[in-house]
C-alpha cells in the first residue's frame, strides 16, 4: 500500500483526538479505582504506563490489526463472520463487566460515525451486521475497521490507537491525580519510542490475535469495584 496522503493522515489525527464525540473522556477503565483506594499515586504513573502499554500491544493491538487487515482485502465483500467472531473473541477477554461496557459503547459510535462521514459501504455492513447479531462491536475493531475504509496504512492506524489510548489515560490521570501538564507531556513524549517498538513487534508477528494475551489484574479487579466507589467522575 502506498504511504499515508495528508488528506489521510488529517483523517486519522481526527480519529485519534480525545474531543471526537464518541465519549472517551468518560472512561477511566479502572483508573479512577486506583486513585480512590490510593494504590497509584503520580509518582508511579509513568511506569503504571509503561506496563499498560505493553499489555495493549499484546491484546487490543492485535485485534485492531486483524480488523484493519479484513477491512483492508475486502474485494469480495466484508468478512461479516470473521468480523463477529473478532468482536466476539475479544468481549471473552475483557472480564470487568465496566470496561467491557465502555469499549463497545465506543467502538459502535466510532464505526457509526465514520460510516456517516464517509458513506462507507464497508463500515455499514460491519454496524449492520453486529446490530442484528447483537454483537458487541470494540473501541480497537472499530479503528481498525475505520482505518482500512479510510485507506491509511496499517502502521500509522496501530499507532494511532496505541497513542490514543494512552493519551486518554494520561488525561484521565489529570482529573484524578496531582498531575500537571508539564508531568503529562513527559510521560507521554518518552513513552513514545516504547509505543513504536511494541506495534513493530506486533505487525512482524502478523497481529496474530491467536497469540493475544491479557494478564492484567490489577485494573481489571479495579474495574470491577469501579461501581462501588461513594463518588464517581468517570463511567468506568
Amino acid at each position: 500500500m502506498n504511504s499515508t496522503t495528508p488528506l489521510q493522515l488529517l483523517w486519522l489525527l481526527q480519529l485519534s483526538d480525545s474531543g471526537l464525540p464518541i465519549g472517551a473522556l468518560s472512561h477511566s477503565y479502572g483508573l479512577e479505582t486506583l486513585a480512590a483506594e490510593e494504590s497509584l499515586n503520580a509518582d508511579q504513573l509513568g511506569l503504571f504506563l509503561n506496563d499498560y502499554l505493553r499489555e495493549l500491544s499484546a491484546f487490543e493491538i492485535p485485534f485492531c490489526g486483524t480488523a484493519y487487515r479484513l477491512g483492508i482485502d475486502n474485494s469480495d465483500g466484508l468478512p461479516i463472520q470473521a468480523w463477529l467472531e473478532l468482536n466476539t473473541t475479544l468481549s471473552a477477554f475483557k472480564l470487568a463487566h465496566e470496561s467491557r461496557i465502555a469499549s463497545s459503547m465506543l467502538g459502535s459510535r466510532l464505526l457509526r460515525m465514520v460510516s456517516d462521514l464517509m458513506q462507507s459501504q464497508l463500515l455499514l455492513t460491519a454496524f449492520d451486521a453486529a446490530e442484528q447479531t447483537e454483537t458487541a462491536i470494540h473501541h480497537c475493531t472499530a479503528f481498525g475497521l475505520a482505518g482500512a475504509a479510510l485507506g491509511i496504512e496499517e502502521q500509522a492506524v496501530l499507532l494511532a490507537y496505541g497513542h490514543q489510548s494512552l493519551a486518554g489515560l494520561i488525561s484521565a490521570s489529570q482529573r484524578l491525580l496531582p498531575v500537571g501538564q508539564s508531568q503529562a507531556t513527559r510521560i507521554l513524549w518518552e513513552l513514545k519510542p516504547l509505543l513504536a517498538e511494541l506495534v513493530k513487534s506486533a505487525q512482524e508477528n502478523h497481529c496474530d490475535v491467536d497469540e493475544a494475551r491479557c494478564f492484567a489484574p490489577l485494573i481489571e479487579l479495579a474495574s470491577m469495584r469501579h461501581p462501588s466507589l461513594t463518588t464517581r467522575l468517570f463511567i468506568s
